[in-house]
This record gives structure tokens, sequence and C-alpha cells, in this order.
């Protein structure tokens, strides 16, 4: 099913995620970019924080929201907020301190399998990075391997890195895809997400129950519309 051009290119041009992506510092709880590795060294903004000096910096800046609002951050039911929400912000943002060297470890295993591999249905939930706002839904992942199969949770654990970071769900499924070329070296995956954004629910346009469909093909997915059918009817429980 998978020409072996598609193969061939996915393996000559990907990096060794292990490599590439390896930080190495004694505190692993830093604060990255997504974007500031790059051939194995540190780059960009912004400037490595250690766990205890982000939580004292967002604590202090959920007191400030507090006040902003016109609330009373001394208030009996409000003094512990800027505390418990600091940890709820790093916990919905944690995948800013993993990469994929770190998500899929040694979960990489040699099996001569060609056909379609498919988690679907992982539940996600995101912030929006425009509002701040919740956006939720599934994802569904599938890929054709080569030579190597990935550890099924780890498909869900990449998902979960990059759903816990700042989002729009058009760049979500684009790095969930390119993540699964550098990690298992397929001849092509299929991403397709739907979610439900809150920015669109609860303020704004305010319109209830509306759901946006995103989806990424690279390799076989994009070049053979056999195979691309193949993944969607799976996806969608179709015969």
């Amino acid at each position: 099913m998978a020409s072996p051009s598609a193969a061939n290119a996915f393996s000559s041009n990907g990096t060794d995620n292990h490599e590439c992506l390896k930080r190495k510092h004694n505190d692993h709880r830093l604060l990255w970019k997504q974007d500031s590795v790059q051939d194995g060294t540190i780059i960009g903004n912004p400037k490595p924080m250690s766990h205890e000096e982000r939580l004292a910096k967002l604590e202090n800046a959920f007191t400030t929201i507090l006040e902003c609002i016109g609330e009373d951050p001394t208030r009996h039911g409000l003094l512990d907020t800027p505390t418990r929400a600091a940890k709820a912000m790093m916990f919905l943002t944690k995948g800013y301190e993993e990469n994929i060297g770190m998500v899929v470890k040694q979960a990489l295993f040699p099996e001569n399998y060609s056909e379609i591999v498919l988690v679907k249905d992982i539940e996600f939930y995101s912030l929006c990075e425009h509002h701040l706002i919740p956006f939720y839904g599934k994802i569904h992942i599938g890929y054709i391997p080569s030579n190597h199969v990935l550890g099924l949770s780890k498909l869900a654990r990449i998902a979960e890195m990059f759903t816990r970071r700042l989002q729009v769900q058009e760049r979500l499924t684009q790095q969930i895809a390119d993540a699964m070329v550098n990690a298992v070296k397929p001849t092509g995956v299929g991403v397709i997400i739907e979610a439900v954004h809150m920015c669109m629910c609860m303020r704004g346009v305010q319109k209830q129950g509306a759901k946006t469909i995103t989806s990424k093909m690279l390799g076989v997915f994009l070049d053979d519309p056999r195979t691309r059918d193949e993944f969607l009817k799976m996806c969608h429980n179709e015969k």
C-alpha cells in the first residue's frame, strides 16, 4: 500500500529526535518555547526559570487579575485562589516541559507491519492562545509503519504534549503529524481533530454546539487517495 519513495523520503529527511530534541540541564521542569530547541542548541526566549520562580510569578499575576476585576484577594474565599490558579495553569501548560524524545523514550519496536495503525477518539483539553479559554474534543492519529511500530500509548502521549500548550487547532494538528514523522519515520501519517471551542460558545458569537474539524495528511496518506479514504472510513466507522 505504501510506496517505497514515500518511505525513503521520510527516512532520509527525518532527524533523530532523541538527539535533536535533547535538553541538557539539571532542572527538567524548565519552560521553553516550543521552537527553542534547534539542532540540539537552546535558542531564543523565554529565559530558563525554575519551577518555583514560575509558580511565584503566576501567583502574583493571578492576584493582580483578581484586583483588576474588582475583587478583594484577601477575601476568605479567595485567599488561596492565586496559588490554586497558578498550579492549575502550570498543569494545563505542562506540555512546554516536554519534547518528543522525553515522550517516546525507547517505545519503538521492530515489526514487519505495513498497514494502517489507528488510535482514535483520543480525548483532549487545550487552551486557545487567543483568549486562554478551553477547547476540547477528540483526536484521531493514524500511520503506516516502516520497519518500526510505536507503542500505542505514545500516540496519546504525543497528542497530550502538544495539547497541554497554548494552541490553535490548526497548528496543533500540524504539530502532532510532524511529531509522528520524526518519531516513527513512517510511510504516511494522518491526523484529524474534532473540537468544540468555548471561545465561540461562552463569549463572542456564542454559537453552542459548533464543531471545528481539522486534518493533516502526510506521505502516502496525502499521495494515495485509496489509503486516505481507508483512513477516513476507519476514523468514522464506515465500511
